[in-house]
């Protein structure tokens, strides 16, 4: 149990959601290397950062090629047995995350883990628009459209050290190329903690319009392009599909958070 834990947060720009990443992080307790990485912002981001120093183990504000290179950055900057990402909209939705994590890779057998996800409005953190209810991953779940949500997505740093890290070059579909990597071309094996992990800010880019949506789809096939495999004649039709259950499902009930 006492596994170090590396925190990646990316930002640019953030100055209205970070402190809330930053109080969710430094509610998860000791044991905990956050590492945060900024884009170069100039909205207020950086001295909201530097005004929590104490409780960040390393800090770099530059410019950077995009959200995927950046995160690249921070894996390299850690130090952790466990590598998590936690960007800087997005906020843990409970206190005891980091422990629930920990007690998942108690089993040497498993090599990643993720939980569910709640996607909530940008600036109230209570109000609920999709309940993102994973399950346990077999090996036909990307062929039926599925995928783990990437903020949830944890994984032993020597898996990132053996398979690689972020495929830039993917554009928007790199969370999800990553995750196709590791889980179904190398087959990491992963373990599914039946709890939500994150609540995540409403307004990603892949779905910002229809014309985002089909380039999104675009880079999907890539994703399975570059790893040699070929998805079903429905997969990919599938995966923006399952989205809609979403909205329909309803959530669980949790503790309220502050709202902004």
């Amino acid at each position: 149990m006492n596994m170090k834990i590396s925190l990646i947060t990316v930002s640019l720009n953030a100055a209205n959601t970070i402190k809330d990443c930053l109080d969710s992080v430094k509610a998860q307790g000791a044991g905990v290397e956050h590492i945060v990485v900024d884009g170069g912002s100039t909205d207020g981001t950086i001295d909201i950062v530097l005004s929590r120093l104490s409780q960040i183990a390393r800090f770099v504000s530059e410019p950077d090629g995009g959200i995927y290179d950046a995160m690249n950055k921070g894996i390299g900057m850690a130090t952790g047995d466990i590598i998590g990402i936690l960007n800087a909209d997005d906020v843990f939705a409970a206190p005891d995350v980091v422990k629930r994590v920990r007690e998942a890779f108690v089993d040497p057998s498993y090599d990643a883990c993720y939980g569910d996800l709640l996607y909530v409005h940008q600036t109230d953190l209570n109000k609920v628009f999709r309940y993102w209810k994973s399950c346990q991953y077999s090996a036909n779940s990307f062929y039926l459209g599925w995928m783990p949500p990437h903020p949830s997505f944890f994984v032993r740093s020597r898996v990132y050290s053996k398979y690689g890290i972020f495929n830039p070059g993917i554009g928007t579909a790199a969370d999800y190329e990553l995750m196709l990597r590791l889980l179904l071309k190398h087959k990491v094996p992963a373990i599914y903690i039946p709890h939500v992990l994150v609540r995540m800010r409403t307004g990603g880019k892949s779905n910002a319009s229809i014309l985002n949506r089909l380039r999104a789809n675009r880079m999907d096939r890539k994703a399975w392009k570059v790893n040699g495999l070929k998805p079903y004649p429905f997969t990919l039709a599938a995966k923006p599909l399952r989205k809609i259950g979403q909205f329909l499902t309803k959530g669980p009930h949790l503790p309220p958070m502050e709202a902004l």
